[in-house]
């Protein structure tokens, strides 16, 4: 028997602008579309590769804004070349934190934010 993670799903309010901001400025690629308008809400699917770990977009036609609360924390990526990531998003007008380390050396990182203020981690591999 195989067990793995296969998605992540994120409530947005603007379908569009995260679709958007996760394919033009973190490079996924859109998956799917599912469109259900009797039950009033949209699913699109990202990866960065075919058969790949998805993060599911969840559109609600008539959803109000959403708390995000503070349990959640925030979904990580990680890239070869930290430094030259930083730059590119810097350069997209984006929501981003400097480049930060742990004290010990294990980590390299930094933080963006997509539309609807959920964080992503961006880690040097």
């Amino acid at each position: 028997m195989s067990t793995k993670m296969i998605h992540t799903c994120y409530r947005v309010q603007d379908l569009e602008k995260s679709v958007e901001f996760y394919t033009e400025i973190l490079g996924m690629k859109e998956v799917r579309r599912l469109d259900y308008p009797d039950f009033k809400f949209t699913l699109v699917y990202l990866a960065f590769e075919e058969g790949g770990y998805e993060l599911e977009l969840t559109y609600n036609y008539s959803a109000e804004k959403y708390d995000l609360g503070n349990g959640y924390g925030h979904i990580a990526i990680g890239v070869d070349d930290l430094n030259a990531v930083h730059e590119e998003y810097k350069g997209k007008n984006c929501d981003i934190t400097d480049i930060k380390g742990l004290s010990d050396g294990a980590a390299t990182y930094f933080f963006i934010m997509d539309p609807d203020g959920y964080k992503i981690e961006v880690v040097q591999n």
